[in-house]
């Protein structure tokens, strides 16, 4: 190491001496990291297209996509009977709830207390293997810390420690603590057998608890979120995007799922309701009846009456919301999509790609035929209350805000490159440059950037007026736009569905990069110009279902793509076939989880039903991978190379040690 060297890094350095003021404490550090290096790689899970699942979405996390009943096996093997593994497991998903039944039912509760603990503490003991005393000891709750650290790490199998062991235990059932001290441990196994969490996109849409997840989400230790374009809506939403406002609203009223809107964000639709009544009060709105397979609940007729006259209501305003914007973007080429503006309402009837297609229905009463795109005084009032309701908010605000901080387009991880539908490809299969702003192009990488700074642009006061502007109107063509990343198909054909009965004009025909994307030259391709490295290296979305029913595989590419939309959604089981996919990384490579579907949390509680769940090796590495193998293991290595530095300083005396007064 030459001294020229370490006297430019010397200000660096004197900022570093702040954490490590002597070279004990530097050289305790190095020993440390380089320790850490040869951990056994963390656990990531990665999830998409859960829309609004919370149930369960919520009981996967919980269970670990199976690892903890897996975990349960390995331990107690036949040493316990299926019947006890079952209720162990269930203790540890849902402690409060299952700790109610077992003190209903239960004579010798004292007892019961004694097994569970040594239970849990076996299964704690083993999900904690991989990690350091100090990253374990982080994730424990401060009023227990001590004492499960104790549990931890001495065994009654230990003659000497037996007493010990067992005296912690029944002090912990005399002070009357048992039942917090098992929920506690079961919270720190279920934060334990992940380490990390990745969701590729649509928390949002369809099912009825979307903001159920995001509350969960808060308090989550460790996840990030590559943007759906279903989520990409509600932000368009939030930031006063009309057409956003109007799609949200009308796949909710599409499925019969009010609860996220209503229940979760407090958003009014008295509004929409009452202007529904007295506008289309008359029109049966035949093409407009809920779908009530989508896992909605039961409702009465007069609610699926007014669901269906709401529904129409702001179907004709979003159509009327996005003419308005594909007019004041002509660079975008959508002026075909302007859906009242190519119709003759006359002849009931609507010109696509220079065709007439004859409508079902024709009944506008607020649609001004000169000038179709125009909202009626009605529906100004009304879409200002509706845009005020998302904007005001509280609980929305806090959610997108924590999409925006945990979020982004994309995301590079340990070899894998995330992101939730698609990257724009020329027929070719070469990377396609977008325009996004007028004038501006970009493809790839930068693309992806770009978008997520022009997404962020519309929440930032300090942004120009014009560009903000742009960003608010640009969540549209995100949703629908033909080199939309997260669409990527000719068009989004709601207009065709609900109004033409010839269902050759309901085609979406999908971008080159779906067409393409089982070609592993192509995807190696993309993975060059993303920068990703290494030999086993991946592209992972969702977006688009896979129809394991009919036979479709998720594995593409020769191996390099993973496709882990699985249909969360109830509205997908029938067409899937399963009910959603989860990804698990450990450190011996990558596993493939197929779920069925969920029944229900009180199913799971009251009878220990789980969700049944298929593995599939995908990928196993020829060694177990460690820390080292990782990202974070080339931030410790970097990390190991400043303190050596810092070390050198100190014992040459470029640097003066700390020590304490």
């Amino acid at each position: 190491m030459k001294q020229t060297d370490l006297e430019k890094d010397i200000r660096y350095l004197q900022l570093l001496s702040r954490s490590f003021p002597t070279a004990t404490e530097a050289s305790t550090e190095i020993i440390n990291l380089e320790a850490i290096l040869n951990l056994p790689k963390g656990t990531e899970h990665f999830l998409a297209d859960v829309h609004g699942e919370y149930e369960a979405f919520m009981h996967i996390l919980k269970n670990a996509s199976g690892n903890i009943k897996r975990k349960v096996n390995e331990i107690f093997g036949n040493s316990m009977r299926e019947a006890d593994k079952r209720e162990l497991c269930t203790l540890i998903y849902y402690p409060e709830q299952k700790l109610r039944l077992v003190k209903q039912s239960d004579s010798d509760i004292n007892d019961w207390y004694h097994i569970t603990i040594h239970r849990l503490v076996a299964v704690c003991r083993e999900v904690s293997s991989k990690y350091t005393r100090s990253k374990v000891r982080k994730s424990l709750p401060r009023e227990f810390a001590y004492i499960i650290e104790e549990l931890l790490h001495e065994r009654t199998d230990d003659h000497d420690k037996t007493d010990y062991v067992n005296t912690i235990v029944d002090t912990i059932i005399d002070t009357q603590s048992a039942d917090d001290f098992i929920i506690a441990l079961a919270n720190v196994i279920q934060r334990l057998a992940i380490d990390q969490l990745h969701i590729l996109g649509d928390i949002y849409d369809r099912g009825p608890g979307a903001h159920i997840i995001m509350d969960y989400m808060q308090g989550y230790h460790s996840w990030d979120i590559q943007w759906g374009n279903h989520d990409i809506l509600w932000m368009g939403a939030l930031a006063g995007n009309d057409a956003c406002i109007c799609n949200v609203i009308r796949l909710s009223l599409r499925y019969a799922n009010l609860a996220t809107l209503e229940e979760g964000y407090g958003i009014n639709l008295v509004p929409l309701a009452t202007f529904a009544e007295d506008t289309y009060g008359n029109d049966p709105c035949a093409e407009f009846a809920p779908k009530m397979n989508g896992g909605a609940q039961h409702i009465d007729e007069r609610t699926y009456h007014l669901t269906t006259l709401m529904h129409k209501a702001i179907s004709v305003l979003q159509f009327k919301a996005e003419g308005q914007i594909f007019s004041r973007h002509p660079e975008w080429r959508m002026n075909g999509r302007r859906m009242f503006d190519n119709t003759d309402f006359a002849k009931g009837r609507t010109r696509i790609d220079d065709k007439w297609y004859d409508l079902s229905s024709c009944n506008f009463p607020t649609v001004d035929p000169k000038r179709p795109d125009r909202y009626s005084k009605e529906e100004e009032l009304l879409m200002e209350k509706l845009r005020r309701s998302f904007q005001i908010s509280e609980k929305l605000n806090i959610h997108i805000e924590s999409m925006l901080r945990h979020g982004c387009m994309y995301n590079i991880c340990n070899g894998n490159l995330l992101f939730h539908a698609s990257c724009p490809l020329n027929s070719d299969g070469t990377i396609k440059d977008v325009e996004l702003m007028p004038g501006r192009k970009y493809k790839g990488r930068e693309l992806m950037h770009q978008i997520g700074m022009l997404i962020r642009a519309a929440f930032q006061n300090d942004t120009a007026k014009a560009t903000r502007d742009y960003a608010i109107d640009y969540f549209l063509y995100l949703w629908c736009g033909p080199d939309s990343p997260l669409f990527d198909k000719g068009k989004m054909a709601t207009f065709e569905r609900y109004f033409i009965a010839d269902k050759s004009t309901w085609e979406e025909k999908k971008g080159y990069y779906f067409q393409l994307r089982d070609n592993e030259a192509v995807i190696d391709g993309i993975l060059d110009a993303f920068g990703v490295k290494g030999d086993n290296r991946h592209i992972i979305n969702g977006h688009v279902p896979v129809h394991a029913s009919k036979g479709e595989n998720p594995i593409k590419a020769n191996g390099k793509l993973m496709v882990i939309d699985g249909g969360f959604s109830k509205a997908y089981h029938n067409e899937t076939g399963i009910a959603g996919y989860t990804l698990v990384y450990h450190s011996r490579g990558f596993q493939l989880v197929q779920h069925e579907p969920f029944t229900s949390t009180e199913d799971a509680i009251r009878m220990g039903t789980d969700i049944k769940s298929t593995t599939q090796i995908v990928e196993m590495s020829n060694h177990r991978m460690r820390v080292a193998d990782t990202d974070k293991g080339e931030e410790l290595r970097q990390q190991i190379a400043e303190l050596k530095k810092l070390l050198y300083a100190y014992r040459h005396g470029l640097l003066k040690e700390k020590t304490a007064q």
